[in-house]
């Protein structure tokens, strides 16, 4: 039963903070989620049903966030894709699991009276159910990743960089991933496969032009949730996202059923992936989590007030992809470099990075536009984009070739933070970098 408390705070504390249009957005994605935690609980999987919970709070033990159902749930539902499945934190302790909820319960309907205990036909009371105890982080216990659109493996880390911030003033305090390779060059398909370990489809290799047919259903998790699960802190920062009136405000998507036309070098929802999941859409994680880029620099103030894990994704322009800035200024990699100028300081001097830290700058799709001599040859393997790991905890101007991917991203951040992979993240053929930091602890305690 109070597996469920924390979600349901969660989801009141968030709904108090949302303006008017936030609110319906999630009151109205939360459909699909009703549906869905109806469904598990008529599944007889056993266990306390969130249905059962639901209705316990109503009763009184704990206020609940309540949505009515509605058929447009189930339409919803159908069209988003078929997740990989996924498992959530590792236990640190044992869970006990209650009695299967009644037809009765299930359908939402009071339970009969237990006669006290002592008369006839009393029953003991089931023993609580233990809360799951918080994961346990390795050495690192904040993380800091930058997702960019790469120009080519040799244009952001070779010898005639376009990228020089990157190439020649962070390349030796870090350990480049000369093999890191993408699963596709769209944003989306490797910003799924990075906080979910969801396969490519088709949808997401074109980057969801139709919001509603990426959404994932509520059973479907992510990094994120197996953070507040394993009571650790997250957030996305993401720049330019901004409500209609072109004020700064959180969680930014298309509506369902509209095609998302961003504006020319701004924000874009294929640059924020976690605004694709009920699992944090509908309790009100998105909402209170995923913020404009300007939230960072308050943040990094102190490092208690530091999330364990930062996604931070600049706009289009910033990212790196060609044609997308404003005439005149500074365009694809050379933007990025400019923008990591400015943004990377401010993490490397933060009390948070200091003490514990690990920046990842990594590549989540490619620039599609041609290079601009059209005599230049496309790269031997466009996929292969390279990664940067800058650390305190790592030996500078180090290089790991091993083969890595956006599955390896989310095992390695997992493992970092005492988390089981998810989905395709679990495969035996992922590889993790994470031991490298529990070498350099061990080395380092000798």
């Amino acid at each position: 039963m109070k597996f469920w408390r924390e979600p349901l705070r969660k989801a009141i504390a968030a709904a108090a903070t949302l303006n008017g249009k936030s609110l319906a957005l999630l009151i109205a994605s939360s459909l699909v989620a009703t549906s869905g935690i109806v469904a598990s609980a008529l599944s007889g999987s056993g266990g306390l049903g969130p249905v059962e919970a639901a209705a316990q709070a109503l009763l009184g033990e704990e206020p609940a966030v309540v949505a009515a159902s509605a058929p447009a749930a189930t339409a919803a539902a159908e069209a988003a894709p078929e997740p990989t499945p996924s498992r959530g934190a590792r236990p640190a302790g044992p869970v006990t699991a209650g009695d299967p909820p009644s037809p009765a319960t299930a359908q939402g309907m009071v339970p009969p009276t237990v006669p006290p205990a002592g008369e006839a036909g009393a029953e003991e009371p089931a023993a609580p159910v233990a809360e799951p105890e918080a994961s346990e982080a390795g050495p690192v216990k904040h993380v800091f990743l930058i997702s960019l659109a790469s120009p080519g493996y040799e244009a952001a880390f070779g010898a005639t960089s376009q990228v020089p911030y990157l190439a020649t003033t962070l390349r030796p305090q870090g350990v480049l991933l000369t093999n890191y390779s993408l699963l596709d060059g769209a944003a989306l398909a490797n910003g799924f496969a990075a906080i979910a370990g969801q396969k490519p489809t088709a949808a997401s290799e074109a980057d969801c032009p139709a919001y509603e047919k990426c959404l994932f259903p509520v059973e479907t998790l992510t990094l994120a949730d197996q953070l507040g699960t394993g009571r650790f802190t997250w957030r996305a920062y993401v720049e330019g996202m901004a409500d209609t009136e072109g004020k700064p405000d959180n969680c930014i998507h298309p509506e369902p059923g509209a095609t998302e036309v961003p504006t020319s070098g701004a924000y874009a929802a294929k640059l924020n992936p976690f605004v694709y999941f009920h699992s944090l859409l509908d309790l009100g994680d998105c909402a209170a989590n995923d913020v404009p880029l300007t939230e960072l620099a308050k943040d990094l103030k102190k490092a208690d007030s530091t999330a364990n894990f930062s996604y931070i994704s600049p706009s289009l322009c910033n990212a790196g992809f060609r044609g997308q800035c404003p005439e005149g200024t500074a365009d694809g990699a050379s933007a990025a470099n400019a923008w990591l100028e400015k943004l990377v300081p401010e993490i490397l001097s933060s009390p948070a990075y200091k003490k514990d830290g690990l920046l990842i700058i990594s590549f989540g799709a490619v620039d599609p536009a041609p290079p601009v001599d059209p005599a230049t040859p496309p790269p031997a393997s466009p996929l292969k984009v390279g990664a940067l790991l800058v650390s305190p905890l790592l030996t500078p101007n180090g290089t790991d070739a091993a083969a890595y991917d956006p599955y390896s991203l989310l095992r390695s951040i997992d493992e970092l933070f005492g988390l089981t992979p998810l989905a395709e993240a679990e495969g035996k053929k992922v590889r993790s970098f994470a031991s490298a930091f529990v070498a350099s602890e061990t080395a380092a305690g000798d």
